[in-house]
């Protein structure tokens, strides 16, 4: 793939996310794919393609009106993409969840086969992950 697919890939992969479109989320990886989140928050840690469905529900029913994402940048070399943004929307508890993003993502065969997902983890533990069982 080239590397404007590779980005339209990536948007389209954002905008899934956006429209909780597990569906279009759990397509766009490769049977091999993985997801990664830092910390030890409750979705902190490497996911594989069957996890991505489960933990994509966990996390996006959380926000019965949406979450809204915004591409601020994007960076693209080879088979990897590099994407700021920003997401923004009322959780479950009412609390305004607005975080910053540094998603890297690396591309084969047009589906993704890694997404690290770096934020600040100490906002998406406390509003995102409240009520969320802990696994420690």
């Amino acid at each position: 793939m080239s590397i404007e697919e590779n980005k339209r890939l990536a948007e389209r992969f954002v905008a899934a996310i956006a429209s909780a479109d597990i569906d279009a989320i759990v397509e766009s990886f490769a049977e091999d794919g993985t997801c990664w989140t830092p910390g030890s928050m409750p979705i902190s840690g490497t996911f594989t393609k069957p996890q991505i469905v489960d933990a994509s529900k966990a996390v996006l029913l959380l926000f019965p009106k949406g979450l809204e994402f915004e591409i601020k940048a994007m960076t693209a070399e080879g088979d990897r993409v590099a994407i700021e943004a920003e997401s923004k929307g009322i959780h479950a508890s009412g609390k305004l969840y607005n975080n910053q993003y540094h998603f890297l993502m690396r591309v084969r065969d047009g589906k993704i086969v890694e997404w690290r997902e770096y934020m600040d983890t100490m906002h998406a533990d406390t509003v995102l992950c409240e009520g969320m069982e802990r696994g420690d």
